[in-house]
């Protein structure tokens, strides 16, 4: 019975370094996307061609 409160205590610590550095991970910009908001322009929209197909 003690191994399992050990085991318990253990994974709620290994759980709280993950917490900790994705907290860190978000505030820091590692999720912010660069990328997509220069090439939006560049990617096809279908739904915006299929509106003007039928506005007409």
């Amino acid at each position: 019975m003690k191994i399992m409160i050990l085991l318990i205590g253990a994974s709620f610590f290994i759980a709280l370094i993950f917490l900790g550095a994705f907290i860190w991970a978000v505030r820091s910009g590692q999720y912010d996307d660069d990328y997509t908001p220069s090439v939006r322009i560049l990617l096809d929209d279908a739904d915006h061609g299929e509106t003007k197909q039928q506005s007409n």
